[in-house]
């Protein structure tokens, strides 16, 4: 078997398209694109995101943001938020076709288009290191990506960032059954 290095490098699969709304100091709705990202506890989610972003700004000040799932129906959309700054587009998510409603639970926007949507409060930020933390306090999914009450993949199309190509590709297709499929090998 042949193998390439491609060096120490943020280089790993699947890497989410996170879209992190936020509002600004002058109640406007701001996102931005992220793929570096995750579940870091039960109910906790971090992020690398650099304190120069508008978004980040607006975090800090109002100690809520919402992480919603870019989906391949509104790639261009989602591709936009992560391409034009905040801190010089003031109504980026207007521009990119996206609306918003102001959460029930934090004072962060969530974002119409967009059938998953992760709602935080923000646990700690560290400027250093760049990583956001935040306690998730509900996950809140459109009506029109459940089949019999349970969120269904095929209807939401979450895409994923591909790093390696700089390439965004859809999630859908199912090859197993989590904590059932190894059980062949019992």
């Amino acid at each position: 078997m042949s193998r390439k290095d491609f060096g120490a490098k943020p280089l790993c699969y699947p890497q989410p398209v996170f879209i992190i709304g936020s509002y600004g100091e002058d109640s406007t709705p701001n996102a931005m694109n992220a793929a570096w990202g995750g579940i870091s506890e039960q109910n906790e989610i971090s992020m690398c995101l650099g304190d120069d972003h508008k978004t980040v700004k607006n975090i800090l000040q109002t100690k809520a943001f919402t992480v919603s799932m870019a989906d391949a129906a509104h790639v261009a959309a989602c591709d936009y938020v992560g391409i034009v700054s905040g801190n010089t587009v003031k109504d980026k998510l207007a521009k990119a076709g996206l609306t918003v409603t102001k959460s029930a639970r934090v004072n962060a926007p969530i974002i119409n288009e967009l059938a998953v949507c992760l709602e935080c409060r923000l646990i700690a930020y560290d400027p250093e290191s760049c990583i956001l933390r935040g306690e998730i306090v509900n996950v809140s999914v459109d009506e029109s990506a459940l089949t019999d009450g349970k969120v269904d993949v095929s209807k939401v199309r979450p895409i994923v960032f591909d790093p390696f190509n700089h390439a965004y590709h859809v999630l859908g297709e199912q090859v197993g059954k989590a904590w059932q499929s190894g059980t062949i090998y019992r």
